[in-house]
């Protein structure tokens, strides 16, 4: 009996003995890949909506332009200017309420509106464009005020 447990004792000593304390630091030693960089990748939808923001908010049955809107679509159109290849859509939408007629012409005031808004900053209009999706395509659901206000917007998608 103390025969195996004198040999248990060795085994463990010995295996602590092999063991390797060396924590991974992530450095690179020659034998390995880089370490990649965390975060969405430059120029990519993740990167707008994360570093920039890729929608603006409107009042009720309106389709003008907010201080708040335009300061988010003033770094949409720095984003846009820092990646030429990227080519965006623009997609207008509306609360509930109302006819579906009435909220598809909307919703495709509120993408104009941040379409051209983006033109007039520079941005190409070519690599623009826009689509109304009224009613049927709320970002939030149920009912009351602060329900209808998140899905009165303008959101911008890379394409």
């Amino acid at each position: 009996m103390r025969l195996k447990l004198l040999g248990a004792l060795g085994v463990a000593a010995l295996l602590a003995g092999c063991s390797n304390d060396h924590t991974n630091t992530g450095a690179n030693t020659g034998s390995g890949a880089a370490v990649q960089p965390s975060g969405p990748v430059p120029g990519s939808e993740a990167d707008l909506v994360a570093n920039v923001g890729d929608r603006v908010f409107f009042e009720l049955n309106q389709s003008g332009l907010s201080g708040d809107a335009k300061a988010t679509l003033d770094k949409q159109a720095d984003w846009l200017a820092k990646y030429p290849q990227v080519a965006v859509q623009i997609a207008g939408n509306c609360d509930d309420r109302g006819t579906e007629e009435y909220n598809l012409a909307l919703g495709q005031r509120r993408a104009n509106a941040a379409r051209d808004y983006l033109v007039a900053k520079g941005s190409s209009s070519s690599r623009l464009t826009t689509i109304s999706y009224g009613k049927d395509r709320p970002t939030a659901t149920g009912e009351g005020e602060d329900v209808w206000a998140q899905n009165r917007n303008a959101i911008t998608s890379v394409q």
